[in-house]
């Protein structure tokens, strides 16, 4: 069965790269659309043991890329039927979170199902037979200009920046002669006949951004124990509301990893807030903290629970919190309940 994933191209894009490592993990094996009907199939034997091919296929065999122009472009295809599942950047260690991404996440009818982050740093390349020397026009992705500009300025000096819609497509612009130089994945030299004239260039070391498959509303992954779940909410216009409604997360242990505001259209002074917190909705403190933000909420909704790429620190935190102290906690009561206190 085919599945088709809208991502931010062409092809050569750092998220493009990120698609295809969703894909080798099986990320983007089965539409979610579909997996009530397999679950149905399997329940009552039709279907069962069968094999695609006659033979085990790699999980990235099946996937269509559906290049786009933007995120909220790769979502509203997503949203539209057009493809299956969306891949998009959501945030970088540089310049935090992708304002497109989290604008589309908004949406209805969509939800995130997996989530990885990659080291990102930039080939610089050129049309054959050109020489530093000659650059005067560099383009690339505002975002990654940012990530650039010290190296720009050492090398090149005084230069006009042609912004791009992502790393990919200023490859190509440099190929077609809109400008001198680009920064984008290595990738993109081979696709489009360019020649590098320098690797691994990023201004900060060991940069890098974050990917997340957005797919239907459906069933979130099962929870491992090291996990990400996220809201969007609005509030209503009343004293101490937003620290009311994050005291619910405090007051539960629940550990918020970011919470970020983004203005809502209708006016200055409003907001919907996005928070990512450690731990799975099926967990019974997290469960019960999202249970007493609703309350609090002028509208919630909910952006799912999914497997975490947390960092080493993150990762040692809520493992501990999740395997010890849940149950350090369940056994005191227990043993209140019981009358076993010692």
């Amino acid at each position: 069965m085919s599945v088709t994933v809208a991502y931010l191209g062409p092809a050569g894009t750092f998220t493009e790269a990120a698609l295809w490592e969703f894909a080798h993990r099986g990320h983007l094996t089965t539409p979610v659309a579909d997996t009530k009907t397999m679950l149905d199939d399997a329940t009552s034997g039709g279907g069962a043991g069968a094999e695609v091919g006659g033979a085990a296929a790699s999980p990235a065999d099946n996937v269509i890329p559906f290049p786009c122009t933007s995120p909220r472009e790769a979502i509203s295809a997503l949203r539209a039927g057009d493809a299956d599942y969306a891949v998009v950047a959501i945030e970088n260690s540089v310049d935090g979170f992708v304002t497109p991404t989290f604008d589309a996440l908004d949406a209805d009818g969509i939800q995130i199902y997996a989530e990885l982050d990659l080291p990102i740093a930039f080939a610089m390349m050129m049309r054959p037979g050109m020489s530093l020397s000659e650059v005067t026009t560099v383009t690339t992705h505002p975002v990654a200009y940012q990530q650039v500009k010290t190296w720009l300025a050492d090398t090149i000096g005084e230069h006009t920046f042609v912004p791009a819609s992502s790393n990919a497509a200023a490859a190509q612009i440099v190929a077609d002669g809109g400008a001198d130089l680009a920064a984008a994945p290595a990738r993109s030299a081979e696709l489009f006949h360019l020649t590098v004239v320098a690797e691994n260039i990023a201004d900060v070391a060991g940069a890098r951004t974050r990917f997340v498959v957005v797919g239907p509303t459906g069933m979130s992954p099962a929870p491992t124990g090291v996990d990400r779940t996220a809201v969007v909410f609005t509030l209503r216009n009343e004293p101490g509301s937003l620290v009311a409604a994050l005291t619910e997360f405090a007051v539960r242990g629940v550990d918020l990893s970011r919470i970020e505001s983004r203005p809502i259209e209708n006016g200055l002074g409003t907001y919907r807030f996005h928070v990512d917190l450690n731990g799975h909705v099926t967990q019974p403190m997290v469960a019960e903290a999202l249970r007493a933000l609703y309350v609090r909420c002028e509208s919630i909704k909910f952006l799912g629970s999914w497997p975490a790429a947390p960092t080493a620190s993150e990762r040692e935190r809520q493992l501990h919190h999740n395997n010890h102290l849940l149950a350090e906690a369940e056994s005191w009561v227990s043993a209140a309940q019981t009358g076993r206190m010692t």
